[in-house]
């Protein structure tokens, strides 16, 4: 069965009906290497947001990279809900997720210059790739299959966010940055109201009919592509550099340690519980849809935190500006929100250290102010690597992760 509860047999008849569809049997659906290479574009859509945030360190940047980050992310997550539906090693869905990552290869490639020069470019591969992908599954799925409904809805909404995306294009600045704003705000909030339209009704989320180890695991390796985005930028710092002092590896060793952290707080205190929570849950689906909303905030922060990394590495003797100060302690303010979040809903609570942690780096960033960069990026390090210390000594003296619903 897809899972237990709503559709059941219906929906294992239809799987066997229609060959697309990935064959359930009740065991854990495993991540096939069709989106694991697909997810190799993400390696270099992530670095190059995180570039373009490093060169344009301003409110106006910052605005820029967050509408564009959710382009990215919005055009991974609606292929990973194809994938946990569809199977990935039939020809025909191989084919769409390969085109998919040609055209998001387009769109990485043209996120330098999207509100500049490269503005239509980005847009066309964008609405190519999401209203495409929809499309052809609407298509496939033909008038009568369960998924159907929702798979209209889904297209009338990209649709809809595809004439923001494309008039966007033609404009510039922050008219750009409004009409490309409303275009997320459509593709990101319309699931949260079943992807309601006039005529078509609305899904609901014990619809969405998912595989829960599956889509934890895909949400687990975008945050290793991430991480591994923060480790690649601080090898190719060090590489650069023409000599490495005392600073530098110092500084190598911060942003190392800041990166090791993260990967503790999330993989070392929840992730094991999230393919558990999604398959026990009442409704998948709509644990499901927080997972993918949480993680655009938890990945977001660790975008955030390799600009300053890079920072650290690049000018690891200059006094930290507020700039610098800020984004430093940014980040990791915003994975930490993140990360707590996501142990609300994996095991039922918010930790306190995570909250401390916040309160932590907002209370120093004023403090970095006074040191150079490399001593502040020890400094966002530690805090977070301490928090890692102490959900670890939690689990251990409460019997691990799944402890923490108590």
């Amino acid at each position: 069965a897809w899972r237990s509860g709503a559709w059941g047999d219906d929906m294992t008849n239809s799987a066997q009906r229609h060959p697309l569809l990935r064959h359930r049997d009740g065991h854990h659906a495993r991540v096939t290497f069709e989106e694991l290479f697909f997810d190799l574009v993400y390696v270099f859509a992530v670095t190059q947001l995180s570039h373009g945030l490093l060169h344009n360190l301003t409110p106006t940047g910052v605005v820029q990279t967050l509408i564009l980050w959710f382009a990215v992310w919005l055009g991974w997550q609606y292929t990973c809900w194809v994938t946990n539906w569809f199977d990935p090693e039939t020809p025909r869905i191989r084919g769409v997720l390969f085109a998919t990552m040609l055209l998001a290869l387009v769109m990485a490639a043209a996120i330098d210059g999207a509100f500049e020069a490269r503005g239509l470019v980005f847009a066309l591969a964008y609405v190519a790739m999401q209203v495409g992908r929809t499309a052809y599954i609407v298509f496939e799925l033909g008038p009568d299959h369960p998924l159907s409904a929702n798979y209209r809805r889904m297209l009338g909404w990209v649709v809809i966010a595809a004439c923001f995306w494309i008039g966007g294009a033609f404009t510039e600045h922050w008219t750009r940055a409004a009409l490309w704003a409303a275009a997320v705000l459509c593709e990101y909030v319309s699931p949260m109201f079943g992807f309601a339209l006039p005529g078509l009704g609305r899904s609901r989320t014990s619809d969405w009919t998912i595989e829960g180890g599956h889509l934890a695991e895909r949400c687990q390796l975008f945050v290793i592509v991430a991480l591994g985005g923060t480790l690649l930028a601080t090898g190719a710092m060090l590489a650069e550099a023409g000599r490495w002092d005392i600073s530098l590896v110092s500084a190598m060793f911060a942003t190392f340690a800041g990166t090791l952290a993260m990967w503790w707080l999330y993989f070392g205190t929840s992730s094991k519980d999230a393919t558990a929570t999604i398959t026990k849950s009442s409704d998948p689906g709509r644990i499901g849809a927080y997972f993918h909303y949480i993680h655009a905030i938890l990945l977001a922060g660790i975008i955030a935190t390799a600009v300053g990394n890079d920072l650290v590495m690049a000018h690891p003797h200059e006094t930290t500006k507020l700039g610098y100060a800020l984004i430093l302690s940014a980040g990791p303010m915003i994975f930490l929100t993140g990360c707590a979040i996501h142990k609300r809903v994996v095991h039922g609570c918010v930790p306190v250290s995570h909250l401390v942690g916040v309160a932590a780096l907002a209370a120093f960033a004023p403090v970095m102010l006074q040191s150079e960069l490399w001593v502040a990026g020890w400094l966002t390090s530690a805090i977070m690597l301490a928090i890692g210390f102490w959900e670890a000594r939690k689990q251990r003296g409460r019997g691990g992760p799944q402890a923490l619903k108590h």
